[in-house]
């Protein structure tokens, strides 16, 4: 295609690809800027399109751009909810963190070593009472009374906050 039929095709299709893109976006700027676009993508690849094959070619770039833009708003809008949502949960689970670890802190250092044994190490009580040479019985009893006094720190701490 020669310079003078891509300004041909630019007298002939702009305003009808500026309508068509305008109705399904609704922006006159966005409209704009795709109609841009889409002559743009021409004019890089005039020497492989023909003038018979220049319309369906416009108004199919004109139409993967429209639709790369809305794409690219809806990810955008998407995204832009995100980070909110996002930094609340975490600060709340940083807080939730917070508490646990100063009740933590309430806690002897046999009740500590036996809540992470069980609850977060998984271990029985045989297993318990044999690495930290207590009987069955008393690890069921430290333990028991180890949540009963994180709960109640975690309580007092969450009613301060």
């Amino acid at each position: 295609m020669t310079t003078g039929e891509y300004n041909k095709c630019v007298e002939l299709y702009a305003d009808g690809i500026f309508r068509f893109v305008l109705k399904n976006l609704t922006h006159r700027e966005d409209a704009e800027d795709v109609v841009q676009q889409t002559f743009e993508k021409m004019w890089l690849k005039k020497d492989v399109v023909g003038f018979d094959k220049s319309k369906a070619y416009l108004f199919s770039i004109a139409h993967n751009t429209m639709i790369d833009l809305i794409r690219k708003r809806k990810f955008v809008q998407a995204y832009e909810q995100i980070p909110a949502h996002g930094q609340e949960e975490h600060a709340r689970s940083m807080e939730a963190r917070d508490l646990i670890d100063q009740g933590f802190e309430a806690l002897s250092p046999v009740q500590r070593s036996l809540i992470l044994m069980r609850d977060y190490e998984g271990y029985n009580y045989e297993e318990m009472a044999e690495m930290t040479e207590l009987t069955l019985s008393q690890v069921k009893v430290y333990l028991f009374r180890a949540r009963k006094k994180l709960q109640t720190a975690i309580t007092c701490l969450d009613k301060l906050i």
